[in-house]
Parts: structure tokens; sequence; C-alpha cells
């Protein structure tokens, strides 16, 4: 029986941000590793940039280089549907420091700039490097801009930098599209997805109520071709789950497992207003949530991915938006985030999460057991990405079918981890082959003491 129902997670990394291996725990939780914050990597300083800039961005590396989008928005700009506003370009070789590049496209009195399209379009620009294998040379990069009721139009170009309407009718029109929506090729559906924003005017609750006001959600549409696309579904949570305002999504596959969908959505308060000097209402900041389909999505962690802090900058509407996209840079993901949104202080900085390390099963110095599902061995050894404290430790028992032990494989007979590594090979008395289990189904019993499991993987050749 526990062959017939076990997990086939092949050789893949699995993060423990929800509860998919998770059989049970004790005296063991899922906890959050929140990101710290590095340096500003780019001031809104520039003539051009004016209050509002430096939101809705993109990163993604192409090649040897790194590149980044985010809005600029002119001092004298009334709205979002005027000319007055423009999407501004960065680029970077290591991901850290950045630096705008004058392109001789537009102009702003007279000075060159950093710009690439300008108008109403340039409010929400969303570029991507499209991954779709089938991509001609001259459409290698795409983007998606709109408003609603006119909807959500599509764009492509060669380089990144010169673009066209890939047609004049927009891709399709059910949503608000009024703040970041973005598009990328999912290698796992081989599809074009879209996340969008919508204002969800009835959203179910998880006990059966309903909300009476507009919510601010998150919708998913899938392409074939980039240009006809289904009906948008609405994402689903899991039941007991709160309905907060999602004003963007920041949605990737993560990079190393990229069967697992992340989304770092900005959560809007619009009813607080904290520093009383700053005459717009609201309060943002944001939160992570993990997805296996892209649809529906599990929230394991429902505090603050990333506080304001301390700067009470950050305590005003819109700020702490997160770009789309995340880059490796040496043992770290670097994300980018806006601070000080409207405040003369606007910037974009980076923040880091050291790699795949996004949420752990953390158990205590009193100790704690994670047994997981069962799962169908395939592969050599068993690698994971761990923390301890200096008396901290883990140690891993294989659980057979029958609920024993596998003799030699128990806790006692695994040697003692400890340390910090992103990775690192468990191993039995000075053994780390598991090849014999392949083919079979076994469960992983992690005694942990003062200790954060961060990931796991099956590494080796699978039959």
């Amino acid at each position: 029986m526990m062959q017939k129902n076990a997990l086939q997670i092949e050789n893949r990394r699995e993060l423990f941000v929800d509860t998919y291996l998770i059989e049970t725990l004790q005296r063991a939780n899922l906890r959050l590793n929140p990101p710290t914050r590095r340096e500003i990597v780019l001031k809104m300083d520039q003539p051009w940039e004016g209050p509002g800039s430096g939101v809705y961005s993109v990163v993604f590396r192409d090649e040897n280089t790194s590149r980044m989008y985010y809005r600029a928005t002119f001092p004298q700009n009334e709205n979002d549907r005027t000319d007055g506003q423009a999407c501004a370009y960065a680029e970077s070789q290591d991901g850290i420091h950045w630096e705008r590049k004058n392109l001789g496209l537009i102009s702003y009195d007279g000075q060159d700039t950093n710009l690439i399209v300008q108008g109403w379009s340039a409010h929400n620009f969303s570029p991507f490097l499209d991954g779709n294998p089938g991509c001609t040379l001259d459409e290698r990069y795409k983007a998606v801009a709109g408003h609603r009721p006119q909807g959500l139009f599509g764009y492509r170009s060669a380089d990144g930098l010169h673009w066209e309407k890939c047609q004049e009718q927009p891709l399709f029109t059910d949503g608000a599209f009024d703040s970041h929506n973005l598009v990328f090729y999912d290698t796992n559906k081989q599809k074009y997805v879209c996340y969008s924003r919508y204002f969800n005017q009835d959203m179910p609750q998880s006990d059966g109520g309903s909300l009476s006001t507009a919510v601010r959600a998150i919708q998913t549409n899938e392409s074939a071709d980039f240009i006809n696309w289904s009906k948008p579904k609405p994402h689903t949570y899991d039941p007991g789950i709160p309905f907060e305002q999602f004003y963007t999504n920041a949605t990737v596959q993560c990079p190393g497992a990229e069967h697992l969908y992340l989304s770092f959505p900005m959560r809007f308060m619009p009813e607080r207003h904290k520093v009383p000097e700053h005459e717009k209402v609201g309060v943002s900041d944001n939160v992570i949530m993990s997805s296996r389909d892209g649809s529906h999505w599990t929230r394991s962690f429902l505090e603050s991915w990333l506080r304001p802090g301390l700067d009470q900058r950050n305590w005003t509407q819109r700020s702490l938006i997160v770009a789309q996209g995340i880059l490796e840079t040496g043992d770290d993901f670097s994300l980018f985030i806006n601070e000080n949104y409207a405040w003369d202080s606007a910037c974009i900085r980076r923040v880091t999460v050291p790699r795949f390390r996004f949420g752990s099963v953390y158990a205590d110095r009193r100790g704690g057991v994670l047994l997981t599902k069962p799962i169908l061995f395939n592969g050599e050894r068993l690698r994971i990405n761990y923390a301890t404290s200096a008396p901290g430790s883990i140690r891993v028992g294989l659980v057979a079918e029958s609920g024993w032990p596998l003799p030699g494989y128990a806790a006692e007979d695994c040697d003692v981890v400890y340390g910090d590594e992103l990775e690192r090979d468990v191993t039995w008395r000075g053994n780390p082959d598991l090849s014999f289990l392949r083919g079979k189904a076994v469960r992983f019993k992690f005694e942990l003491t003062d200790a954060d499991l961060y990931a796991m993987q099956l590494v080796g050749q699978p039959d």
C-alpha cells in the first residue's frame, strides 16, 4: 500500500515551504525565513524619476547580463493614463551593482535617458525573456501592459529595448490590470501564463461566507502562442486562509526547483494611515506563498515576508512591492523591492535569501521530529539544505513500510549532522549510498535539535 501511494519526487529539490512532503510533525513546525535587506541598487534621483517611480519592476538574467525594468513617473504626471510616465531600464553584470544606460531612445527636457517606452502603457510595462524553445529571435523578448477597460496588450522585441505591439487588439479584457501584471513561459505546462490583477466583487470565504466589497486579487490565464488566451481563472487558497488585498504578485518558478511556484504579493491595507504628513491613506507590506500548479496557493506563512521596519517612510501606501524575478548571486537568491514610495527618497533595494531557504521545518533545543510521507526512492543519496546552532543537530532515519527502521539506517545509525550548509549528503556510519532503495518506498524520519531543515533532494542517477 505504501508503494502504491508513495510520492514520486524523482531528483527534484523539495523546499519546506508547504506540507507536501510532511506526514507528521512532533514538537516541530514550519517557519518563515525572512530576507535580509542589502544595499540600495537604484535611487529614484533622475529628473524623470518623480513620485511613483521604482515600482512594477522586473529582473531577469539574460546570458551574461542581468536586466531590470521599472516604472519612471515624471514629476508633472497627473495620472496613470497620461504620457507623463515611462518604463526605465538598468543592467548589471553580477546582479548586485546596477547602472542606467543612456539609450538614445527617449529624451527628457533635452537629456538622453534610460527610458525605453513612454505613455500610458509604460505605467505597468512588464517585459520577460521568452523561454519558449519555439520562439523566434525577433520576438525573443515579450511584454504586457494595459488598463481597464481597454484590456491587456502584448508587445515584442528582438533586443529588449525596441518594442512594438504584437497586434492592435488586446490579448484579453477580463481584469482590472491597473497594477503589475506579468507573463512568463511556464516550463512545466509548456505554455505562457499570465498573472494579472482583478477586483473580486464577491470573493467566497473558506467558511462559506463572502466579502461584500471588492477585493484586489490575482487571476491566471494561459496561452500556447501568446496571442490566444484562455478565460481567467481566479486563484484559490487552502481552507482557513484570510482573504487579503493582493496588489501585485511577482510570481516565478523557483530557480533550481522549477516545479515549485513562488509568489510575493504586495499586501495592501487601504484603511490604515500611519504617517500623518503623508496625505494618501494606506499601508503595505508583502507575503510569500507557494503553489504546485500555479493556480491553487498555499500560505504556510501568514506573517509578512519583509516588514516595513524602522523606516517610517515605508509605513505609507504602496511601498515594499517585490519585483518579479529571482537572481542567483553566489550562495544567495537576490530579489528587489521598492522602498519609500512617492517620497523624495524612493529607491529600489536588493534583499537576499540563502539559496532555497525561504522556509524550513524547525525544532528548538528540546528537539522535534519530522516524518515524511512515503517517497518512492529514485537516486543514490539524500542531500539536505540545513542549519543548526553549535549544540544543534540533525539525524535521519529510514522507515520501512512495516513502520520499523531499516536495519543499519535508523536515526541512531546516522552520522550526526551539524553546521550550516546549502548542500550536505547524509551518511550512515560513513556511508551515503542508498542506491539499494531504488524503486522502493520509504519514509524519512528527521530528528531535529535547534535546527532548520530547508530542503531535501534525492540525488544520483535515476532509473
